[in-house]
C-alpha cells in the first residue's frame, strides 16, 4: 500500500509500506507459512456457469491453516487455479493462481464470494481472506477470497534473478533518491542491469503481467466460484483492476468497492504525469498536512510540533540532502531512507505521531543545543534510528528457502501498463524538474520508472486496456477516498468516479492510504452496500475513528 510507487533500490520498504499501511486497517494475519495445497478433491463442489460459450472448470477447494503456528480454526480452504499465460492462446501453457477462502459464516444466509486485492502492483492477496476489516455481517453472508495476481507471491513469482546474491549485487548500487552525479550514473547504469537480468530469466510470463490479464484471471475465478455476478474489494492499485473489470464486463458487476484509487484514465496513458501528481498532490500535500496538524495538536500530542514545523521539518531534508547523519547507536541516516520513511508513514494515522517523534529526535541530533521546550530536552535520540531503517519486505510472502526471496511483479504489471519514454537519462531531468513543486518526493518519485525505459517487455495494445472507463455496469460502484491519501491523491478518487460510468464517492477526512476499516460510519457504508446492494448517498464526507495526536491519559 507503495504499492503505487517504489524505485528498485526501494521496492522492500515500499511493499513493507503497504503492509503496514493495510494491515493495520485489515487486521490481517500475514505470516509467511500456509503455502497452496496442490489440487485435490473438491470439498465444496461449485458450479461455474460458461461465459461467452467458454467453458469454466470449477475451483478444487482443499480445507488449509492460514497459520500452522496455530489452531486449525477450520474455515479456511485453498486451491491453484490453473488460467491461460496467454490469453490470446487459451487453450496453451497456464499459470496457477493460489487462492485462500474463508467460508461464509452462516451458510443459509450466504449471497456469494468476495475477492479482496490489496494493491501494489505486486502485492499478495492470498491472507486476505483472513482479513478483519469488515463488519460481521458481511463475514456471514460471503465467502472471503484473498488471491496472488499472477507472478506474485505464491502465483507463479515473475523472478529476475535466480539467487538473493545475484539480486544484491544491483540492487546494492542503487540510491532511492540519487542526488550527486555518481549516485545518478550508478542508480541508472545498475537499472539497466536490472532489465537486462529480467530479459534473461523471467521467462514468458514477462510479456503477460498487464492489469488486463489479471482481470481475465478474475473473472475466470468468479465463474469458478459458481458465482453470476462479482462482488469485489480492490485497494490502492487493486482499483485499476476493479475499474478496468467494471468495463470490460460491466454486466457482470453485483458489487464493487474501490479504496486509494488510481486515475485509470491517466495511469493508462500517460506515466509520467501520474507520477508527477502522485508526488506533488498526493505524498506532498500529505506531509504539508501533516506538518499543519501536527502544529494545531501542539506538544506533547504531537512530538515535533514546537516552532515552524514547516520549516524545521524542510531543514532536516536539506541537511540530508548533502550530509547524511550518524546517530548515538551508530546508524546512519541518509536522504533516501528519510524519503522512504516519512513516505511510509503517512500511510497509516497510527505512524504518524511515532513520526513526529522521530522528526523531534533526528532535529535534536542535527540542532543539540537546548530549544523547543521540554520536548526536545527528554526525546530520546533512539526515536529517530526508526528513520535509518529499511522496513522489512512483508508482503512478498517468500519461502524461507527462496533463493531469490523477492519477485518482479511491480515493474512486471506497471512497465506493461504505464507508457514511459525509452531513454533513461530523461528521469534524471524529471527529478529536477519535480523537486521545484515536490521538494521532498518529486525526485523520490521521479526514480520510480527508469526501469520501464528499458524493461524487456514493454506496453503493447494487445496486453492492454485503454478504456473507455464509461461503461454503464449493472449495479452502481462504490468509490471510496481520502482528503489526504499519500499515494493515491484525493483527486485521483474524484476523476475515478467522473471517469466511471455508474459510481458513488464517500470520502474520508484522514491522512491515510485506503479507508476501509478506519471508519465504522464507512464500515457501515460498505456493509449495506455488499449486503443489502444499498448505494451510499453522493457526498458524504466522514470522518475516521482515531485522533492520530491524542491527548496523554491523566
Amino acid at each position: 500500500m507503495t504499492t503505487e510507487g517504489g524505485s528498485l533500490s526501494r521496492i522492500s520498504t515500499l511493499t513493507a509500506a503497504l503492509t503496514s499501511a493495510l494491515a493495520l486497517v485489515s487486521g490481517v494475519t500475514v505470516t509467511a507459512s500456509a503455502a497452496p495445497a496442490a489440487p485435490a478433491r473438491a470439498t465444496t463442489p461449485a458450479t461455474a456457469p460458461a461465459t461467452a460459450g467458454q467453458q469454466v472448470d470449477p475451483v478444487v477447494w482443499t480445507p488449509c491453516n492460514p497459520d500452522p503456528s496455530k489452531p486449525d480454526p477450520k474455515i479456511y480452504d485453498c486451491a491453484v487455479y490453473p488460467v491461460p499465460l496467454d490469453y490470446a492462446n487459451p487453450s496453451g501453457e497456464k499459470v496457477g493462481i493460489a487462492m485462500m477462502r474463508r467460508r461464509a459464516g452462516d451458510p443459509a444466509k450466504r449471497i456469494g464470494s468476495l475477492f479482496l486485492n490489496p494493491g501494489g502492483p505486486g502485492g499478495s492477496g492470498y491472507l486476505w481472506a483472513t482479513t478483519t476489516r469488515f463488519e460481521p455481517r458481511v463475514m456471514e453472508h460471503f465467502d472471503l477470497i484473498g488471491f496472488d495476481p499472477r507472478g506474485v507471491a505464491r502465483s507463479n513469482p515473475l523472478k529476475c534473478f535466480k539467487t538473493q546474491e545475484d539480486a544484491d549485487a544491483v540492487f546494492d548500487r542503487m540510491t532511492g533518491v540519487p542526488v550527486t552525479p555518481a549516485e545518478v550514473d550508478s542508480t541508472l547504469t545498475a537499472t539497466k542491469d536490472y532489465t537486462d537480468a529480467c530479459a534473461r530469466n523471467a521467462g514468458a510470463l514477462i510479456k503477460h503481467m498487464s492489469t488486463i490479464n489479471v482481470v481475465r484471471d478474475l473473472d475466470r475465478m468468479r465463474q469458478a466460484v459458481g458465482d453470476t455476478q462479482l462482488n469485489f474489494a480492490g485497494f490502492s492499485y487493486g482499483t485499476l483492476i476493479g475499474a478496468t473489470y467494471a468495463n470490460m464486463y460491466p454486466d457482470k458487476v453485483r458489487a464493487l468497492i474501490i479504496d486509494g484509487n488510481v486515475d485509470p484514465h491517466l495511469r493508462l496513458h500517460n506515466g509520467l504525469e501520474y507520477d508527477r501528481q502522485r508526488a506533488a498532490g498526493g505524498f506532498e500535500l500529505a506531509l504539508d498536512e501533516f506538518l499543519k496538524r501536527c502544529k494545531a495538536a501542539g506538544a506533547p500530542r504531537c512530538a515535533f510540533a514546537e516552532g515552524d514545523t514547516r520549516a524545521r521539518f524542510d531543514a532536516i531534508r536539506d541537511h540530508l540532502r548533502t550530509s547524511p547523519v550518524t546517530l548515538p547507536s551508530g546508524s546512519q541516516v541518509t536522504l533516501s531512507s528519510f524519503t522512504s520513511q516519512v513516505a511510509n508513514a503517512l500511510y497509516a494515522q497510527t505512524q504518524l505521531a511515532p513520526l513526529a517523534r522521530s522528526l523531534q529526535a533526528l532535529d535534536k541530533v542535527i540542532n543539540p543545543q537546548p530549544g523547543f521546550g521540554a520536548v526536545a530536552g527528554t526525546m530520546p535520540t533512539d526515536e529517530a534510528d526508526r528513520l535509518a531503517k529499511v522496513a522489512p519486505a512483508a508482503l512478498r510472502e517468500a519461502p524461507a528457502d527462496s533463493p531469490y526471496t523477492s519477485d518482479d511483479s511491480y515493474y512486471g504489471v506497471n512497465c506493461q501498463d504505464k507508457p514511459y519514454p525509452t531513454n533513461p537519462k530523461v528521469f534524471a531531468n524529471l527529478a529536477r524538474a519535480w523537486e521545484l513543486n515536490a521538494p521532498t518526493f518529486g525526485r523520490y518519485q521521479a526514480y520510480d520508472a527508469p526501469a520501464c525505459a528499458t524493461w524487456p517487455s514493454p506496453a503493447r495494445s494487445a496486453e492492454q486496456y485503454p478504456g473507455p472507463w464509461n461503461k454503464r455496469t449493472a449495479n452502481p460502484v462504490m468509490v471510496i477516498g481520502n482528503t489526504f491519501d499519500p499515494a493515491t491523491q484525493y483527486k485521483f478518487a474524484q476523476n475515478m468516479q467522473r471517469e466511471l460510468g455508474d459510481s458513488v464517492l464517500v470520502t474520508v477526512d484522514m491522512i491515510e492510504h485506503c479507508a476501509v476499516g478506519r471508519s465504522k460510519a464507512l464500515n457501515g457504508l460498505v456493509t449495506s452496500y455488499l449486503v443489502d446492494q444499498a448505494v451510499p448517498k453522493p457526498g458524504q464526507v466522514l470522518k475516521p475513528d482515531l485522533d492520530p495526536f491524542p491527548a496523554p491519559a491523566v
